[in-house]
């Protein structure tokens, strides 16, 4: 794809970390893909159908179907979480991304958050992330990653100690005709879409970092109290749907782990609660990056604030308490006590500015879709009612 060269006077292009590479212009020569992300449907059935669907078939049909003492595949919770939840998130989550940072840089340069003299920089920045987005030889490179890193990790993590659907007894690589599916194609396109996504994540931190090196016109007044910013906490919490498709992972690994091979749902608790704090924090801690220039906005602003409600106050009570002593009907129809009281919202709104661009309601939401597909563990110790009842007794 050919690199996009944007000019400082033209209109902020539309932005994207997921609009382009190989396997983008692939699908859209096999008619998977739309100019925008579109046909989704055709993909979810396409990676189902060539992730899943193969397995079910050559696990539930011919001499390996059903042998006795194997783990059944329709039983192994842990390739369904994969296959059925996991890998259609990854894919759903490309066109929610999409859709959602297609304004980014435009809100940058309408709301004037990057100066007009900054331009030239903030639109390198723009070409920067959509070169490493389209990179050929970046996805070549994960795409090796997955045949050589990733089957050695299989087979070094995996061991086989009993037949099951996809193995026989002999060794690692003594596969079923299932499991040689499941080894070599099914589970490489799942590491492919997640490496896929993990770039995606460092592409949006580049960018992060790169602007957050521009001097930004922050505006301590703003509404939403970061500035003008706090679109970008909004946008942080539309990476859930990768996070629930990880979480859905570590629920198929849990959940296989209790049911066959005798682990404690309780002991994973740490584990399950790491998971969740540590992908919040991989999603919402750059955005700390803005944290200096925040905060220094912000002591601006209580310094120009405070000495213009100081001048006015002085004034004010110069004039209707020291000077005049007025009764309270000279100051019907006046407006100078109206703008006292703005005067002290707004310096209200500069006290009450946040020194990072989100909110506790952003970290809730993308927390609730990372631990989301853990929830329906908690049947595995209790019955639907008191899980209910748990449930409701964290949220309310």
């Amino acid at each position: 794809m050919a690199t996009v060269r944007i000019n400082p006077l033209d209109d902020p292009p539309d932005f994207s970390i997921v609009l382009g590479g190989p396997l983008f212009q692939l699908l859209r020569r096999a008619h998977l893909e739309g100019d925008h992300l579109e046909l989704l449907y055709r993909r979810l059935v396409f990676f189902v159908g060539i992730t899943w669907l193969p397995l079910f078939l050559l696990a539930t049909v011919g001499p390996f179907a059903g042998s006795a003492g194997r783990l059944a595949f329709l039983r192994d919770i842990e390739v369904h979480a994969r296959f059925l939840v996991a890998l259609p998130a990854f894919i759903v989550a490309e066109l929610l991304v999409h859709l959602r940072m297609l304004p980014v840089a435009r809100r940058f340069v309408e709301r004037r958050i990057i100066l007009s003299e900054d331009l030239p920089r903030f639109y390198r920045a723009v070409e920067s992330a959509f070169r490493l987005r389209n990179s050929i030889p970046l996805e070549l490179g994960l795409f090796a990653a997955v045949y050589t890193f990733g089957l050695w990790f299989w087979h070094s993590r995996f061991g086989i100690e009993a037949a099951t659907w996809y193995s026989m007894p002999g060794g690692r690589w003594h596969l079923t005709p299932a499991g040689a599916w499941y080894v070599f194609v099914s589970i490489p396109i799942l590491q492919f879409m997640l490496l896929r996504w993990y770039v995606r994540f460092f592409i949006w931190y580049r960018f992060l970092w790169q602007v957050s090196r521009i001097t930004l016109d922050l505006i301590p007044t703003h509404p939403d109290r970061t500035g003008g910013l706090g679109f970008l906490g909004g946008l942080s919490y539309t990476f859930g749907p990768v996070l629930f498709g990880q979480g859905a992972m570590l629920a198929g690994l849990i959940a296989s782990n209790v049911l066959y091979h005798g682990g404690k749902l309780l002991s994973f608790k740490l584990q399950a609660g790491s998971f969740v704090v540590f992908f919040v924090g991989v999603i919402f801690g750059p955005l700390l990056m803005f944290t200096a220039q925040m905060a220094r906005a912000r002591r601006k602003g209580l310094a120009e604030y405070g000495l213009l409600a100081q001048r006015y106050v002085a004034d004010f009570r110069e004039r209707w308490i020291v000077g005049r002593g007025a009764s309270s009907e000279e100051l019907l129809g006046t407006g100078d006590i109206q703008s006292l009281a703005d005067l002290g919202n707004s310096y209200t709104v500069v006290q009450e500015m946040r020194i990072v661009p989100f909110g506790l309601r952003d970290v809730s939401r993308l927390a609730a879709a990372t631990a989301a597909p853990m929830v329906p563990l908690l049947l595995l110790v209790w019955s639907p009612e008191e899980v209910i009842m748990r449930v409701m007794k964290v949220v309310f």
